[in-house]
């Protein structure tokens, strides 16, 4: 039976994302961001793209970025696919399915986007999050996981918000996603991955319980 996909979000460093890769991740985040304390430039996002094996996913993750902006990225990192954390209209998620780039839609249980919103996006999955906390995404904070479930019964998606190496079987319990998405739970510090951390979420997740439909993202 298969354990949910792993998204490992936030990287800044090449060797901590070929680590990352090594250990099993399915997909590396890349934070576009300035404002975020995990904000990449487009040279040392290239430099990672480019130490990554050919089966990698690589998301590129906007907040409320312009259409020709996400472009650029997407064809100068080679993204394999685009994750929008802000107020995106539908009409953002539709030009870029267009282009034939695979959308992650970012929706929230206690913030807007809400998650009742998901037919209004063609995305190709969705992220859940709380919604709480100063930043878009990335806030370390845990919350209330079983009420994701229910959207996961609709929709593929990936859980994310406050995810540790000492939670994660407990969230995936509840939730049943089809992915998790983990930053600050496995870091020393913003951006900075603790590879022994990451090592213990990936065995904490091998031994979730899991449900037998789970779909696969990447």
């Amino acid at each position: 039976m298969p354990t949910p996909q792993v998204k490992i979000c936030g990287l800044t460093q090449v060797q901590q994302a070929v680590r990352c890769a090594q250990m099993g991740a399915d997909a590396l985040g890349l934070v576009f961001y300035p404002q975020s304390p995990r904000y990449v430039t487009d040279g040392r996002a290239r430099q990672i793209c480019a130490a990554l094996p050919s089966r990698m996913a690589r998301v590129g993750v906007f907040v409320n970025e312009t259409f020709p902006n996400i472009m650029r990225r997407v064809n100068a990192c080679r993204l394999s696919a685009v994750q929008l954390h802000g107020q995106e209209k539908p009409e953002m998620v539709t030009r870029l399915r267009r282009e034939n780039i695979m959308v992650i839609k970012t929706l929230f249980i206690e913030n807007s986007p809400p998650v009742d919103r998901a037919p209004d996006y063609d995305a190709s999955a969705f992220l859940v999050e709380w919604g709480q906390g100063i930043h878009p995404g990335g806030n370390a904070l845990e919350w209330d996981y079983g009420r994701a479930q229910a959207f996961g019964r609709q929709h593929p998606f990936i859980l994310a918000g406050g995810l540790t190496p000492e939670n994660v079987i407990q969230a995936v319990t509840r939730a049943l996603p089809d992915m998790v998405d983990v930053s600050s739970g496995v870091e020393s510090s913003p951006g900075q991955k603790d590879l022994a951390k990451v090592k213990s979420f990936f065995a904490a997740l091998s031994s979730c319980p899991v449900h037998e439909k789970t779909r696969r993202i990447f």
